[in-house]
């Protein structure tokens, strides 16, 4: 367990939402300071709270690269360290099982529902337990998509976190090849273990999933193992669209593209324009809250 340092900044949730948009465009961005945005309270949906969190006490530097996000005077950013432990894993323990179409997620803590396809997601410190709504959107497209016709041999998983959205399309496709990765290595020991709680295979053969410390799309072992003919990136708007050629080169004609960790509005525009210069088509979209889940297939060619 580390000590970690929360920065914090309230404002109204269009002030917010400029602000992560601004995080987006930024290349040099430091991995190190993590941040969301989210609403305070349901009852509450105008406002909103950037946070970031730093895995040392933040200096002027950090504080200002947070500070500039914002257009004009930025509000005022609070700085509090955190107990020396798995803040992550605090903050999802005995979280409430969620249910995404034909999926039923949850915490050791609760009991399975045999009538849906389920998965036992301990609080980790990797992203991805079924709670946000970027994850459960997916949950729900993978469904749709299986229930559409949709036949998936190979699947990649782009910043997999906890391997939920790996392990979900084995489960509809069991015979698939599938490739989970992450940039954060932490995310390896965490993809083991949930393997593990969930009887998920591991390793590099048809049923089974292999898990790759990679940086987008920039790996030797996951170019070898394509093409994909399903691609599942929950992610960032800003890495979304960077991406889009490599995504171009790993989808063959007809394969499929899940997208998620983009807003509603001006990210949802951006990545789309990045996909369709890319070759990619919509199939399908849901909005759960402020964010956009997409289905997107590569056009075949004529």
């Amino acid at each position: 367990m580390t000590t970690t340092w929360k920065l914090t900044a309230h404002a109204p949730k269009p002030v917010v939402q400029a602000a992560l948009l601004a995080h987006d465009e930024i290349d040099d961005w430091d991995f190190e300071l993590v941040i969301a945005g989210r609403e305070v309270a349901e009852d509450k949906p105008d406002d909103w709270v950037l946070e970031g969190w730093y895995p040392r006490k933040p200096g002027p530097a950090e504080k200002a690269a947070l500070a500039g996000l914002f257009e004009g005077t930025p509000p005022k950013i609070t700085v509090e360290e955190l107990a020396p432990q798995d803040w992550v894993t605090l903050s999802q323990h005995n979280a409430p099982p969620i249910r995404a179409g034909r999926f039923h997620v949850h915490t050791p803590e609760y009991p399975a529902d045999p009538e849906l396809i389920d998965f036992v997601i301990p609080a980790s410190q990797a992203f991805g337990t079924g709670q946000h709504k970027t994850t459960a959107g997916c949950l729900e497209m993978l469904g749709h998509m299986k229930a559409s016709g949709v036949v998936a041999r190979n699947v990649a998983d782009i910043g997999t976190g906890t391997g939920l959205l790996g392990f979900a399309a084995l489960a509809l496709w069991p015979q698939a090849l599938c490739t989970l990765t992450d940039i954060d290595p932490v995310c390896t020991g965490v993809v083991e273990e949930n393997a593990r709680l969930n009887a998920v295979p591991l390793g590099a053969g048809h049923g089974e999933a292999v898990m790759i410390v990679a940086d987008g799309m920039d790996d030797p072992l996951l170019q070898v193992r394509g093409p994909y003919d399903l691609l599942i990136a929950n992610i960032l708007a800003g890495p979304l669209v960077s991406l889009a050629p490599d995504f171009a080169k790993a989808v063959p004609p007809g394969g499929s593209l899940l997208l998620a960790g983009l807003l509603a509005g001006e990210q949802e525009a951006a990545v789309k324009r990045a996909m369709h210069r890319a070759g990619f088509r919509m199939a399908a979209r849901l909005q759960r809250g402020d964010w956009a889940i997409l289905w997107l297939r590569r056009r075949r060619v004529r």
